[in-house]
C-alpha cells in the first residue's frame, strides 16, 4: 500500500521499555516515602538538638541564678565585714582616746608633775604614734607637762620635725605639713602652747592624724620647745609603727 511502511517489531526493546515504566512507577512512591522518612529523621534530629539546647539554656539559667545568689551573699558579707571593720576601728580609736585621758589623770594625780622637784620648767612627756589600717596614715598625741612647784602658766612655741629620708635622701618634714590637727596659728616652725599643768596636742582627749608622703621613711621625731621666760627644751623620739 502506498504511503505505509511496515517495520518488524523489536520485542526486546519493548520489554525494556515496559521494565523501565514499571521501575519508574515503583520508584516514584518509594522516593516520596523515602523523602518523607528523611524529612522525619531530620525533624527528629532538629527536635533532639532543640531539646538539648533548651536543656543547656535552662542549666545555664540555673547556674546564673546560683551565681547571683552567691554574689548577693558575698556582697552582704562584704558589707557586714566593712561595717564590722569600721566598728572595730571606731572602738579602737575610742579606747585609745580613753586610755590617753586615763594617762593624763594618772600623770597628774600620781606625781608625774613632780611637785617636789627642785627643777622648774617644761617637760616634753611623750609623742605617741599609732598606725592605722590605711598605709601612710597614723594617729598621734603629743603631751606636755610641767615640773616643779611653780604654778605660773607656761607658754611658748614648739618646733616639731619628722626626720627621715625621701627616695634615699635625708629629709625633714614639719608636723604642720603632715597634720591638720594642730592648735590655731601653727606654722612649719611654730606650734603655740599655753598651759598650767598639762597640755595635749590635739586637745579634747582626741587623737590627731598625720599622713606621711609616699616614699618617705621616718626615723625619728625631733621636738624643740621655746618657753617664754625660760630655757628651751629639746627631745628626740625614735619613730615606731606601734
Amino acid at each position: 500500500m502506498t504511503g505505509w511502511e511496515v517495520r518488524p517489531s523489536n520485542r526486546a526493546q519493548e520489554r525494556r521499555l515496559r521494565v523501565a515504566l514499571v521501575v519508574l512507577l515503583i520508584a516514584l512512591p518509594l522516593a516520596f516515602y523515602a523523602g518523607n522518612w528523611w524529612q522525619a529523621r531530620a525533624n527528629q534530629g532538629q527536635a533532639q538538638a532543640f531539646t538539648a539546647m533548651q536543656g543547656q539554656v535552662e542549666e545555664q539559667a540555673r547556674e546564673l541564678d546560683e551565681l547571683r545568689q552567691r554574689m548577693a551573699v558575698l556582697s552582704s558579707g562584704e558589707q557586714l565585714a566593712q561595717q564590722s571593720n569600721e566598728q572595730s576601728r571606731q572602738t579602737i580609736k575610742l579606747l585609745e582616746e580613753q586610755n590617753f585621758k586615763q594617762q593624763q589623770e594618772l600623770a597628774f594625780y600620781k606625781g608625774v608633775l613632780a611637785p617636789d622637784s627642785k627643777v622648774n620648767g617644761l617637760l616634753i612627756r611623750s609623742f605617741d604614734i599609732h598606725a592605722t589600717e590605711t598605709p601612710g596614715l597614723y594617729r598621734f598625741k603629743l603631751m606636755l607637762s610641767r615640773i616643779g612647784k611653780d604654778d605660773k602658766p607656761l607658754q611658748g612655741r614648739l618646733n616639731v620635725q619628722l626626720e627621715g629620708s625621701l627616695n634615699g635622701k635625708a629629709k625633714n618634714l614639719p608636723l604642720s605639713q603632715l597634720s591638720g590637727d594642730l592648735p590655731d596659728g601653727s606654722t612649719d616652725k611654730a606650734i603655740p602652747f599655753a598651759f598650767k599643768h598639762l597640755q595635749a596636742i590635739p586637745d579634747g582627749g582626741r587623737l590627731g592624724e598625720l599622713r606621711i608622703p609616699e616614699g618617705f621613711a621616718p626615723k625619728r621625731i625631733r621636738i624643740k620647745a621655746d618657753v617664754e621666760g625660760g630655757k628651751a627644751v629639746e627631745r628626740q623620739i625614735e619613730w615606731t609603727d606601734g
